[in-house]
């Protein structure tokens, strides 16, 4: 009984001495939590969820050696045929950052300083909008619009001449919208930014702001921790009337869900200031364009017979082989078409290429090994290790908690190594690309904020239940018990006032 009490009393204590640091925390961040679920539901959607498709027939087209080399293009990173606005075209990336060329496939003609028109276009099929341009900018780095936080670089940003301000960003490479804005949504992730991750503070003085953000959230996290120790060790018959009542009734029910955000918002704060922010993705060393001389245009009714090819590429695996991959479309019958089917299927991520063949760049032989085999491939080129070191790999066709919406980029082979890389990488097979590269030291983390801090085990009742419950039930009792804290709080500190200046005024007893 008496370790009860002593716990009980010194909950107490430590309760109403972060009582106005607390409720001032449970405000900041519980009413910036709630512009997150908003932003997600209420912001705008793509009107498109796939990018554009066209059959690809390789017929009567100029030889692709050709075209590169009388472009001048003797290696590059990337190569492969993509469909565009009026036709299928050959896209040609030399460096990461550079724009892309592109090339008629028939003719062989370059479309000089395509890539913006591409995007475009892009972004016109994904927004299905005829509205006038208003800008185009083309970034190579992250800002304050474009956070690290995504995953895609050099990306378009293509804004319309629209009363919402629209925009969206595009990744020509894979064809891919990777998010959508707008004033509303402009205003509400500023809102966020500011209040959740206080991302108006100067660069160099980061470290002050992982600091003061560690207290208030480290003070909101000893508040919940009280308040369930006293909800356990105080029993009471009777339910208190008042400010008081309603406190006790919210604690109950917010106890272990703002221990669950202080400690997981924690460990992610704490992970992210120590970890220097890295651009993961990485394109495979150049190509020679110059070996691939075999005519696939000629034999391209019997190479694609029966086959759903919907895209073409040209790689290089680890033996020297050049190859022409080629993609096959997935199986999938009709598609995300309204706003919240749209929402849902960018989230949990739908597959845009199917299995794949392969045949000599060479020779045209056709080349047994397949997409396994050259993700073994791609991931020694990418450690530098043996694949003795790979622990376990698969096929990822859906996002997840290890591998997310933000990369964009899907099917991918997942690789998880052992020591001495003791992390997993996503290699996309496509064009022999590191789409992501997750350390072990942070994947605890990953889960944490997730399943913790996101709430993501709620995926079951789906997507519209978890913002529902998070933003309306969690986060509202959030700002309503830190509104009756601090109202009790203001209450004790005049109280306690009110009795000091009373003891000052009194009459001084006459000896």
């Amino acid at each position: 009984m008496a370790i009860k009490q002593k716990v009980s009393a010194k909950s107490f204590s430590w309760h109403r001495t972060l009582g106005l640091i607390g409720g001032i925390g449970l405000l900041i961040w519980g009413v910036s939590g709630l512009l997150h679920p908003v932003m997600v539901v209420f912001g705008p959607q793509p009107a498109v969820f796939y990018p554009p498709s066209r059959p690809l027939d390789l017929q009567g087209i100029k030889p692709i050696h050709e075209i590169v080399a009388d472009a001048g293009i003797a290696s590059a990173a990337a190569v492969k045929i993509i469909v565009s606005e009026d036709q299928n075209l050959l896209q040609v990336t030399e460096t990461q950052d550079e724009p892309r060329r592109y090339f008629e496939l028939d003719s062989g003609r370059e479309l000089v300083d395509y890539d913006q028109d591409h995007a475009v276009f892009l972004a016109r099929h994904f927004l299905k909008t005829d509205a006038d341009i208003r800008s185009v900018q083309y970034l190579t780095g992250f800002n304050s619009d474009y956070p690290a936080v995504n995953r895609l670089l050099p990306v378009y940003k293509v804004s319309f001449e629209r009363d919402d301000d629209l925009s969206i960003y595009i990744y020509t490479e894979t064809n891919a919208a990777n998010g959508v804005s707008n004033a509303f949504k402009e205003t509400v992730q500023t809102g966020f930014s500011s209040l959740h991750t206080w991302n108006w503070f100067p660069k160099e003085a980061d470290w002050a702001r992982v600091v003061l953000i560690a207290l208030f959230v480290g003070s909101l996290f000893a508040l919940a921790a009280t308040g369930a120790a006293m909800l356990i060790t105080i029993r009471r018959k009777k339910r208190l009337p008042g400010s008081h009542g309603w406190h006790r009734i919210a604690g109950y029910v917010l106890a272990l869900p703002l221990l669950m955000f202080t400690s997981s918002g924690l460990f992610h704060l704490i992970q992210m200031a120590s970890m220097t922010p890295q651009r993961n993705l990485q394109l495979s060393p150049p190509v020679d364009l110059t070996v691939a001389t075999f005519p696939l245009h000629e034999q391209w009714a019997d190479i694609s017979k029966g086959l759903n090819v919907n895209n073409l590429s040209l790689i290089q695996d680890e033996q020297g082989r050049y190859l022409y991959r080629l993609g096959l479309a997935p199986n999938r019958k009709g598609g995300p078409k309204t706003e919240n089917e749209i929402r849902n299927a960018r989230f949990d991520g739908v597959e845009t290429t199917g299995p794949a063949r392969y045949i000599d760049a060479r020779t045209g032989a056709a080349h047994k090994d397949g997409d396994m085999e050259l993700a073994y491939q791609l991931g020694e080129r990418f450690t530098g290790v043996g694949r003795d070191a790979v622990e376990n790999i698969q096929l990822v066709t859906r996002f997840g908690p290890g591998y997310d919406f933000r990369n964009k980029r899907l099917p991918v082979w997942q690789l998880d190594y052992g020591t001495p890389v003791n992390a997993t990488i996503f290699v996309d097979t496509t064009t022999g690309v590191l789409a992501d590269r997750v350390m072990d030291s942070a994947k605890l983390e990953r889960l944490s904020f997730s399943f913790i801090h996101k709430w993501n085990f709620l995926f079951p009742l789906g997507r519209e239940a978890l913002n529902g419950i998070v933003s309306v039930f969690v986060f509202g009792l959030v700002v309503f018990s830190g509104i009756i804290g601090l109202r009790l709080d203001w209450k004790r500190r005049a109280q306690k006032k009110k009795r000091r200046d009373k003891r000052k005024t009194a009459p001084v007893p006459a000896e």
